[in-house]
């Protein structure tokens, strides 16, 4: 009989269990020349015991039905309801089927059945071909579970279990959900959890960002398009819509969509049907649609920008996330899941992060959110080394609600800088008009921010880095403002 040569040479570990010893040799044999290692038992409970030895993994099991004791129905029963043994692939093998025997085997979430005698060549491709769907089933798992940690929503804080709350509510249901916040703060996050938790999971999520396509473009984009419906239209095309069937569609930033847009949207919600462009024929789809914007979509109704009867099929079940400044006690948590995730996804060994930089992080106001955050920590953690420190943050470009122009970091004006000596005494506000020129708003405050500096500088004893972090801002900033306005340390 010839023999199997499709596929270059196997590797793995599989189990033999019958109670016929001419049997269990014949088939060691075959796998043993297809470079499989073979281990044998010749009942279930020996086997049994083969399988749960974790220093030697089993790739597949190769089991009788008709064994002494333990039956071989009994055996894979007890393979499937084991947490770490239920994805094993499992083929059976028997000399006195039955078609009732087979269907219950395969019930039973086996990969495969066949009667003796054996077939060389399907023995080695089924154990071949349950072996790599097996590997396959795995690296999609796996693939899964980054994904999702990728796309895991983080935070404690009473505003997020609000969050949380809703999503848990509304994911098991049909209804459309709307999902508002500024920009940064994670809308699609929400979408995809809603996505995770529905009955539609093993179905696709399909993302569209209808500010990125050109308008002319955004109805080919969602419905499809015949070939030659316009120019440049070659093929036929698949819309969005079609691609989500069975599945969930996110209308990511709805409110740039095209009025005209909107209202075959609106038709697609309402009666499940789309229309290729250039095409006569009615689709029927099944799509669950999910919407995000940063926009104020009530202020857009108000001024006709946005069909009042599209945002009301949208807003069905409106959650609204929060910014990042509205749950600052989630910072350190994000902060740290972040460097973690950086350092995993980049081959890098595990960095920790000094308390004060997280303190620091925590007073800034992120008025780009999660994502401005998220930037700053993969910079922080490309400069560090095992220790992210202070040293490693960027500069905040948000730090001084008055540096907004060129002239923000002059020098304080001649004869405004108080001395050293009424440093720590504060700032007295400028005399009358008569006695000296009153100085403009921005010398003043140059003034004060010189001497509260002066002042925290002395408190800390010049210690640059407990100075920084109590005055809210990172070393290189303070840095920055000590030569700009000249300060000193007294000796």
């Amino acid at each position: 009989m010839p023999s199997v040569n499709a596929a270059p040479p196997s590797s793995g570990t599989v189990v033999v269990i019958d109670d016929e010893p001419n049997i269990r040799r014949a088939l060691e044999l075959v796998l043993d020349g297809e470079g499989y290692r073979v281990l044998q038992a010749s009942t279930a409970e020996q086997g049994l015991e083969m399988l749960g030895l974790p220093e030697q993994p089993v790739d597949a099991v190769l089991l009788d039905l008709k064994l002494p004791g333990m039956s071989g129905h009994d055996m894979l029963e007890r393979i499937r309801g084991d947490d770490t043994l239920r994805d094993l692939p499992v083929i059976v093998i028997s000399g006195h089927a039955t078609v009732e025997d087979a269907v219950t085997a395969l019930k039973l979430g086996a990969a495969d059945f066949f009667e003796k005698p054996l077939n060389r060549d399907r023995v080695v491709v089924s154990v071949r071909n349950a072996i790599r769907t097996a590997q396959l089933s795995r690296t999609v798992a796996s693939i899964r579970s980054e994904l999702e940690a990728r796309f895991e929503m983080i935070g404690s804080s009473a505003a997020m279990q609000k969050v949380f709350g809703e999503i848990e509510k509304v994911a098991p249901t049909k209804a459309s959900v709307l999902v508002t916040g500024e920009s940064g703060t994670g809308k699609e996050l929400v979408c995809r959890a809603i996505h995770r938790l529905s009955s539609r999971c093993d179905s696709p999520f399909v993302k569209v960002n209808c500010a990125a396509i050109p308008r002319e473009l955004i109805e080919s984009e969602l419905f499809g398009h015949e070939r030659g419906s316009f120019t440049g239209a070659q093929t036929r095309k698949r819309g969005l819509f079609e691609q989500a069937h069975g599945g969930t569609l996110l209308l990511d930033e709805i409110g740039d969509m095209d009025l005209s847009a909107q209202a075959k949207v609106l038709r697609a919600l309402q009666s499940g049907e789309v229309l290729r462009v250039g095409s006569e024929h009615v689709l029927h789809v099944d799509v669950r649609v999910l919407a995000a914007t940063n926009k104020d979509l009530e202020r857009h109704v108000a001024q006709g920008s946005f069909r009042e009867d599209l945002y009301y099929r949208l807003n069905v079940f409106p959650i609204r996330m929060p910014a990042l400044r509205e749950r600052v006690e989630d910072v350190p948590v994000l902060a740290r899941a972040f460097i973690a995730t950086f350092c995993r996804e980049n081959g890098l060994r595990a960095k920790k992060v000094d308390p004060a930089v997280l303190e620091v992080l925590t007073r800034r106001s992120w008025p780009g959110n999660v994502r401005e955050l998220k930037n700053v920590i993969e910079r922080a953690a490309i400069l560090a080394s095992d220790l992210i420190s202070i040293a490693d943050l960027p500069e905040d470009p948000h730090s001084n609600p008055f540096e907004d122009d060129d002239d923000a970091l002059r020098p304080p004006a001649p004869g405004i800088l108080p001395s050293a000596e009424a440093a720590g005494g504060g700032i007295s506000p400028p005399g009358p008009a008569s006695a000296q020129p009153r100085p403009t708003l921005r010398e003043y405050r140059d003034s004060a921010e010189r001497s509260y500096l002066v002042e925290t500088l002395h408190a800390f004893e010049w210690n640059i880095s407990k100075a920084a972090v109590a005055l809210g801002i990172e070393r290189t900033n303070l840095h920055k403002k000590i030569r700009t306005y000249r300060i000193e340390r007294e000796r």
